[in-house]
């Protein structure tokens, strides 16, 4: 028989899991979450942060390297990795300790054990049995081999790649996305020859054509090899080394990372059991409301449709309990989901690219102003970022935003929030911006989609 009864049980307590749980604790449900590892769940604890605060070390390096430029003599830069590697642990651990103390403070009692949904409203952790009105799943994505291979040694996943306890001199990465261009941007400009692979035929392939472009760009000038439309093959590790074929050629690096994708993390939790199905993809089959097929239970983040993005998952997560709590809610606009990529340059975007507006048969009309055509971009010492916008010509609409350069990842919100408010283009090009800021450039591409560029 079940120990105890909650309003609401979150199995895993990643960035969508919390922040599910502590909004069912504000709805006045008792709440508790299930966490088999650490609180923060991968985000937190192996992916996005520790990544950030990887490449936050890149990015300095690479500006005291530049600081001749501003008129600042300096010497050569050091690199103490013992010290960058304990940085990297004290970001992850101020910033799990926090989501802990939210938990607390909201009154979320956290349970560490595996859990997994045993039927008629029941979840099972460890040894221990709960009934829930509500269950949310929210337990995340697992690595994902490419054919042919399987990791181990030193063939690794992108968390790996984050938690290296020592700087190596060459690396292979499988994988040009979002998350192998952050790995290869990250090592290379901290010393490692690295190789950068894709099968398709660009870097960030999912991007805007033009973005991609310029990214590629920003990565050879890091010293990074890319090779694109190619396959990595045969490959074989010991203790020391990876050794590959790619098309003709041989490789050889201290380690390979596979950053080719990931999969739900579905494994153990008992879905069958609870009459939760799975789409032809693996994910978890969800409405707008993120409710499963099966009465009460609910299925967030990476284990469903849509863009593999914490934010994406946070908001997925609010909305599944505030349905559980009956609260009118809306369905996510996928498309619109800023997607944010934090290589040098870096990269963000959402919705529709040129090509796939195009290809939906919109009048479409282009707005794009390089950072140089405005006086932050000179100022700052980036002239080659470039604010990309994609409308639809008759009334105005926008369609997409596409940025590529500094500051990338926080100017593309301002596009968001037009999209969201049902502006248009034209609302971005008359809307009074401060100077000398990188968002004058958002601003002059709005002129430029509606026909009265003023600087370019």
């Amino acid at each position: 028989m079940p120990e105890e009864s909650y309003d609401c049980v979150v199995i895993g307590s990643g960035p969508g899991g919390y922040v599910a749980a502590i909004r069912a604790a504000q709805l006045e449900m008792k709440t508790a979450v299930v966490e088999k590892d650490r609180i923060g769940g991968r985000c937190l604890n192996y992916a996005c942060i520790p990544a950030k605060a990887v490449l936050r070390v890149a990015d300095v390096l690479s500006e005291v390297r530049d600081a001749g430029e501003f008129g600042i003599k300096v010497g050569e830069p050091e690199i103490d990795y013992q010290a960058v590697g304990a940085r990297r642990k004290k970001v992850i651990s101020t910033l799990t300790g926090g989501v802990s103390s939210l938990l607390k403070k909201n009154g979320v009692e956290v349970i560490t054990a595996s859990g997994a949904l045993a039927g008629g409203g029941v979840v099972s952790a460890g040894d221990r049995r709960f009934e829930a009105r509500t269950i949310v799943l929210a337990t995340g994505s697992v690595k994902k081999p490419i054919p042919g291979t399987e990791f181990g040694g030193r063939v690794i996943g992108t968390e790996e790649a984050w938690a290296l306890a020592e700087l190596p001199a060459t690396m292979a990465v499988v994988g040009a996305g979002a998350s192998g261009a952050e790995i290869a941007s990250a090592y290379a400009r901290l010393g490692v020859e690295v190789l950068l692979f894709e099968a398709l035929d660009r870097v960030l392939p999912t991007e805007d054509a033009d973005i991609s472009k310029l990214v590629e760009r920003g990565l050879k000038r890091q010293g990074i090899t890319i090779h694109l439309r190619t396959l990595v093959e045969g490959i074989e590790s010991n203790e020391t080394r990876v050794k590959f074929s790619h098309g003709s050629q041989s490789g050889e690096v201290e380690w390979l990372v596979i950053a080719a994708g990931r999969g739900p993390d579905v494994e153990g939790l008992g879905l069958d059991a609870a009459g939760v199905k799975l789409s032809e993809a693996g994910l978890i089959e969800v409405d707008g409301a993120m409710r499963t097929g099966a009465e009460g239970i609910y299925a967030i983040g990476d284990l469903v449709r849509g863009p593999a993005l914490a934010h994406k998952a946070s908001d997925e997560g609010v909305i599944a309990v505030e349905d559980a709590a009956g609260i009118q809610t809306h369905p996510i606009e996928y498309v619109d989901v800023p997607r944010a990529t934090f290589c040098t340059p870096n990269v963000a975007s959402f919705g529709l690219t040129e090509a796939e507006a195009r290809e939906k048969g919109y009048d479409v009309v282009v707005g794009k102003v390089q950072y140089g055509a405005v006086g932050a971009g000179t100022v700052y010492g980036d002239r080659t970022g470039l604010v990309k916008i994609v409308g639809e010509k008759k009334y105005g609409e926008l369609l997409g935003g596409h940025i590529v350069g500094a500051k990338a990842t926080e100017l593309i919100q301002e596009l968001v929030n037009v999209r969201a408010l049902e502006g248009g283009y034209p609302e971005v090009a008359r809307t009074i911006h401060g100077h000398p800021t990188l968002s004058e450039a958002v601003m002059e591409a709005g002129r430029a989609a509606d026909g009265w560029l003023i600087h370019g």
